[in-house]
């Protein structure tokens, strides 16, 4: 997906035109709307993103979680890996509990997307006990 069309469904989930959140933003009215053939400045980019509570890295379309940045997405995909590899190693449970045999392409894919789901809430959790443990300090 595209920069203009992430932040057009992130507008519309808050009853905003792309129109409407130039103007609350104090930026140009069809700003957003030529970011379709023109990149935006990293002031507006992150504007947007403060906007919404998402990163840029997200807008981007560098990650499908809001929060997570480009260096998260590639802690959950080696976060996945480690957990396969230990899951493929024949004195596992995972191994022992499918006889001895290996997974088919479709179950494989299943667990994969089972791990990263579970990975991704894993890091999301992290991040709000760190932010709330920041918040009493």
């Amino acid at each position: 997906m595209d920069i203009v069309s992430i932040i057009k469904a992130l507008a519309s989930k808050q009853g905003l035109s792309l129109k409407q959140l130039a103007i609350k933003l104090g930026i140009g009215e069809n700003s957003i709307y030529r970011w379709n053939d023109k990149k935006p400045t990293i002031d507006k980019l992150q504007l947007v993103a403060d906007f919404f509570g998402v990163s840029t890295d997200y807008l981007l379309g560098r990650t499908p979680t809001p929060t997570f940045t480009a260096k998260d997405e590639i802690d959950v995909q080696k976060a996945v890996t480690d957990l396969i590899q230990g899951l493929s190693n024949k004195d596992s449970l995972a191994f022992l509990k499918n006889n001895g045999e290996e997974l088919d392409e479709e179950d494989a894919e299943l667990l994969r997307s089972s791990l990263e789901n579970v990975a991704r809430q894993s890091l999301l959790l992290s991040k709000k006990r760190s932010q709330e443990k920041n918040n009493k300090k």
